[in-house]
């Protein structure tokens, strides 16, 4: 029976969040005979598909910075060839606005779509909410280009950046693709280097490369961090960007492979590489030895 299958997952996973969220004020079924549809065409007891959707919504109460608790609700309406295709999330808070809650949910779609297709993801999408939801709250923390722009016309901003990034591991073709791409519509020159480690470095106006970093560290990493980070003023002494600059646009930077696996780059050619940039300085705060 088409969808049957799919059913049956689809209860399995209400069931799963039940018994997590087991208080009423975290976890609701919104339509209880969407569900009990669900359950008769799951085991056999119907061949009709269910008429309505199963509708949850699983609530939870996030510690914010400022010491406020703030309550986000997280709303699945599934369809039924559900988890082939992803649900309907919906995320609310009365915290949000509407530019906040667009923001993070185009992100939280993203996330979904390059890691959970084909899985089931609600947990998925409650955890990144749980994580990730701060960040839309707090505008500081990322800020928007756009709106940076208009207040400084010239786009330089009244710091030049150049942060220096470091990852577990940097596979993912998507991912190399959003690191070219953000990198081009934001207007930073600098370089990644796939593989295990990652490196990334990105310089240019500070607001470009905060937005950045922002777009960067939303996405799934088992670990990412800034490991240095220089800001140098743009102040009245006639320094201007381009005479900072290390790098003359963003590449991607591939060396020599080494490993079983063919995914350590060449350290050595690295460290050639950032010498020539005028960075050798950066591989000990890297590797924490000197580069040769």
């Amino acid at each position: 029976m088409a969808g049957a299958e799919e059913a049956a997952t689809q209860l399995s996973e209400i069931e799963l969040l039940l018994s997590m969220f087991p208080s009423q004020e975290e976890f609701v079924i919104d339509d209880q005979l969407a569900v009990a549809e669900l359950r008769d065409y799951a085991e056999g007891r119907t061949a009709t598909l269910p008429t309505s959707r199963a509708r949850i919504t699983v609530r939870q109460k996030l510690d914010t910075a400022s010491g406020n608790v703030v309550v986000f609700s997280v709303s699945c309406i599934y369809v039924i060839n559900y988890p082939t295709v992803l649900p309907e999330i919906t995320v609310r808070s009365s915290e949000l606005n509407r530019s906040q809650q667009t923001h993070l949910h185009t992100d939280l779609n993203a996330y979904l779509k390059e890691n959970c297709c084909g899985e089931l993801c609600v947990l998925a999408a409650i955890e990144w909410v749980k994580d990730n939801a701060h960040m839309y709250l707090n505008k500081g923390l990322l800020p928007d280009l756009v709106q940076a722009k208009k207040q400084d016309p010239s786009g330089q901003g009244a710091m030049f950046t150049r942060l220096w990034i470091y990852s577990h591991h940097i596979y993912n073709k998507q991912k190399r693709k959003n690191i070219l791409d953000w990198s081009k519509e934001l207007g930073l020159t600098g370089f990644s280097m796939p593989g295990k480690p990652g490196i990334v470095c990105a310089e240019g106006p500070q607001i470009a490369c905060e937005e950045f970093w922002a777009r960067l560290r939303r996405l799934t990493w088992q670990r990412i961090l800034i490991r240095h980070r220089e800001d140098i003023p743009l102040d009245s002494d006639g320094i201007g960007t381009d005479s900072l600059q290390r790098f003359t646009g963003f590449e991607e930077a591939i060396f020599d492979t080494r490993g079983n696996r063919g995914n350590h780059m060449d350290l050595g050619q690295l460290y050639h590489f950032l010498n020539e940039k005028g960075c050798g300085d950066v591989f000990q705060l890297y590797f924490g030895i000197e580069g040769r």
